[in-house]
């Protein structure tokens, strides 16, 4: 008996994982193309080609007002589909149809802000915060550090496979060490407990389990800050210790900053910027900054020059003169 051929979707989710993209990118590519067949009352893309994509990304930002960032994700998706699974050509320039993101200056804190919202921070939360502001991390970057990638002897974090799959170095603040080290004892006893009851794995990228049978199990591959609480992977279906959610910093950001008499707009990737705009303020290379965050192009490093001369270019108003 002939085998079935796989849905479109599961297709979809094939490819994705052959070519290592996130579970985020995962659940993201597969919600607009299943929204993008909806729209066009289930009809197989196949029969599809341009215009019913410039249908539906017009459907998306006149009548459901979405961000431009929102509606080029959906057509990275559907490109994704067309090109990568299908093989077909849709018959359209892409960067025609792309919207045009508005430019925006980030919000960023002061030294004494940011210090202020740590201090109305306890435990495990405010260590991540003190990485994301001290190291200029990405909120997944830092959610996914693991064990071997914490250098104290050379001061410094290594953050791998971070957006665009690029790897690099960044600094570990000093005032954080203490910190950490008391930090990763107490994840290092949980680790035993875990390895004891029967479990201690963790996720590994790129079939690295295959390569390595108990490399999951080792104590250099285990997540610094790990989940207090067991979960079933959805990829693999292995019920094991995932890395902390970000929902629960998020709720702590916001009560600390709410607790620190702050009003603005701060999120995780304010303490980013806030590292970013910091250092040039005091005087390093924008190129050295560049580095440290792990931008592939210096323009965009250079937001945060904007960010330093916001106020007419830094020029003094004649009221004030």
């Amino acid at each position: 008996m002939e085998a079935r051929p796989r849905k479109l979707l599961d297709q979809v989710r094939d490819i994705i994982r052959v070519k290592h993209y996130s579970y985020r990118t995962e659940e993201s590519y597969v919600y607009w193309i299943r929204r993008y067949i909806l729209f066009h009352q289930k009809r197989h893309p196949r029969e599809m080609g341009g215009a019913e994509l410039e249908a539906f990304l017009t459907h998306l930002a006149v009548e459901e007002h979405v961000a431009a960032s929102t509606q080029n994700q959906a057509l990275n998706a559907i490109v994704f589909l067309y090109r990568e699974v299908l093989k077909q050509d849709l018959g359209i320039q892409i960067e025609s149809v792309r919207a045009k993101r508005s430019r925006y200056l980030p919000t960023v804190l002061t030294q004494e802000e940011a210090i202020a919202v740590i201090r109305q921070m306890s435990g495990v939360y405010q260590l991540v915060v003190k990485l994301l502001y001290g190291s200029g991390l990405r909120l997944t970057e830092a959610l996914q550090l693991r064990v071997k990638d914490v250098d104290f002897a050379q001061q410094q974090l290594v953050v791998r496979d971070a957006k665009g799959g690029e790897s690099r170095v960044t600094m570990l603040p000093a005032s954080v060490m203490d910190a950490l080290k008391d930090h990763l004892q107490g994840v290092k006893r949980l680790h035993q407990q875990d390895l004891d009851k029967g479990y201690g794995s963790v996720y590994l990228p790129f079939a690295l389990e295959r390569k390595y049978p108990n490399a999951d199990r080792a104590w250099i591959w285990q997540f610094v800050f790990p989940s207090d609480r067991f979960s079933r992977d959805p990829r693999s279906g292995i019920t094991r210790r995932h890395h902390l959610h970000e929902s629960g910093l998020n709720r702590a950001i916001k009560q600390a900053v709410r607790a620190a008499g702050i009003e603005k707009r701060v999120g995780c990737h304010t303490f980013r910027h806030s590292f970013a705009t910091h250092l040039l303020q005091n005087g390093y290379d924008i190129r050295t900054v560049q580095e440290l965050l792990g931008h592939k192009d210096v323009k965009t490093t250079m937001i945060y020059t904007h960010v330093l001369n916001r106020g007419g270019k830094a020029v003094r108003s004649p009221l004030d003169l």
